[in-house]
């Protein structure tokens, strides 16, 4: 610091952006500032002058006042203070703009529930809070890389603004209370309901993931939720028998899928070979989507073979490099370029071909598509599933579990195959799964053998049963 200072009166220079110029003179070293008008210079000359006559030193190696290079200095210490612990809020949008050029949409979607869903544990008691269901979609809205810098939509303005004023920290993650109230977050819905499993462990893994970041960024020591358990399950992940349709059911669905809509665009007929895929193939719809005519072995007799290569998973434009609702992905849980050949019976086989003899192909060579030439959306199959159903239940089957959705003609297949004998690590294969994730699913839908279980025993015991007179 020094007090040999002097300043010289505004002076002006050819520049057109700042053609006004302030000089002053700290301990012999010359320092200059340029402006864009008069009054600006002048004004910045005043506040050295008065710095000056209030006896103030100047560092020597800035050529500030000593109470401008203080007030730097306690700024500079803030913005670290907050790069060091930042909000939930801040943290969730650099969260996602570092994971999302390798993440898959389906991937960037469920990461931005994580991290909504945690948000709600991250409000803090401050006046003023939000819904809770505007908490979760000012979260997801914020989270989109590309809409860094825009204005959010005019039902979200005020959301977003209320929780970058008041989103707790990430150091408040070392509190208990807050800690047990994001888990809570992470396990129930916003009724107050239990989550499924699946979407607990789903979000779950987001959050887990972001706590791995944080980590490596220093924000936080650990992961505070790891330990914490729910009380209380939303299901078991077992597939529940009475969804599942016998070979009379199935065959008698997808003639009733055939029906539907038959005055309009013919909306049930283009899908029955769709959901016939799912039947018989175990296939998801997303793989069904993307099934393409090169991808078909369809000979005139005998089985054949689909090599799924692809899955298109609607996730929504907004998390799509795209722009399209519909994401293109390889197999799920499976490495880039990896085929998955499955053989696939007969009647499947005469229906792929007779849906290609009526409808043919898409432009793309895929085998199903809506009537503009499109991709098949889920809401679409969707509508046409519940609408063939009374079709083909009786009214006492309506409201049970049976068939009640797409999936679970594909839980049928993959019981049809375990039943039949087919090797568990075989099925899996088949299915695109693991079979640690069969025995887990399957478990009770194949127990249904015990009599024949029981005569395999006595068989291997050498015990013969009485005769009976």
């Amino acid at each position: 610091m020094s007090t040999d200072v002097r300043v010289w009166k505004v002076g002006k220079i050819s520049s057109k952006t700042a053609p006004y110029q302030l000089r002053w003179v700290v301990a012999g070293k010359l320092r200059y500032a340029s402006f864009a008008t008069s009054a600006l210079a002048e004004s910045r000359r005043s506040e050295l002058w008065q710095a000056m006559r209030k006896g103030e030193a100047f560092d020597m190696e800035s050529g500030l006042p000593e109470s401008e290079v203080r007030e730097a200095a306690s700024a500079e210490a803030a913005k670290a203070a907050i790069k060091s612990d930042p909000s939930w809020w801040e943290f969730s949008q650099e969260y996602m703009k570092r994971r999302w050029r390798t993440a898959a949409a389906k991937t960037r979607e469920g990461l931005a529930d994580s991290l909504a869903s945690a948000a709600l544990g991250m409000m803090g008691e401050s006046s003023g809070a939000p819904e809770l269901r505007d908490v979760r979609r000012a979260v997801r809205w914020a989270v989109v890389p590309a809409h860094e810098g825009e204005e959010p939509p005019s039902d979200l303005e005020k959301t977003c603004e209320w929780l970058a004023a008041n989103s707790l920290p990430l150091s408040a993650l070392r509190d208990s209370d807050v800690v047990e109230d994001v888990h809570y977050r992470l396990s129930y819905r916003l009724d107050g309901k239990p989550a499924a499993t699946e979407t607990y462990k789903r979000r779950r893994r987001g959050f887990n993931t972001a706590m791995t970041y944080a980590i490596q960024k220093g924000y936080v020591d650990g992961n505070p939720i790891i330990g914490l358990k729910r009380s209380t399950a939303g299901g078991s992940g077992r597939v529940d028998p009475r969804a599942l349709m016998n070979e009379t059911q199935g065959r008698e669905f997808l003639a009733a899928v055939s029906y539907v809509g038959s005055v309009h665009r013919n909306r049930g007929r283009r899908l029955v070979a769709f959901f016939g895929c799912i039947l018989y193939a175990a296939m998801r719809p997303a793989e069904v989507v993307g099934l393409r005519l090169d991808d078909c072995h369809l000979p005139k007799t005998g089985w054949g073979v689909l090599t799924l290569r692809s899955t298109r998973p609607v996730s929504g434009k907004k998390w799509t490099d795209s722009g399209m609702r519909h994401d293109s992905r390889g197999l799920k849980a499976r490495e880039p370029g990896t085929e998955r050949p499955v053989p696939i019976p007969p009647v499947l086989v005469a229906m792929l071909r007779a849906h290609l003899k009526e409808f043919g192909t898409a432009a793309d060579g895929r085998l199903f598509q809506n009537e503009r030439g499109g991709l098949v959306g889920t809401s679409s199959y969707w509508r046409v599933w519940h609408e063939a159903r009374p079709y083909a239940f009786p009214p006492n089957k309506l409201h049970t579990p049976l068939g009640r959705k797409p999936y679970d003609a594909r839980a049928t297949c993959i019981t049809d195959w375990l039943r039949s004998g087919l090797p568990v690590a075989e099925v899996a294969r088949r299915a695109g799964t693991s079979p640690e994730v069969i025995h887990r699913h399957y478990a009770g839908v194949v127990d249904n053998s015990e009599e024949e279980n029981n005569r395999k025993i006595e068989k291997t015991m050498g015990w013969e049963p009485p005769d009976v007179a």
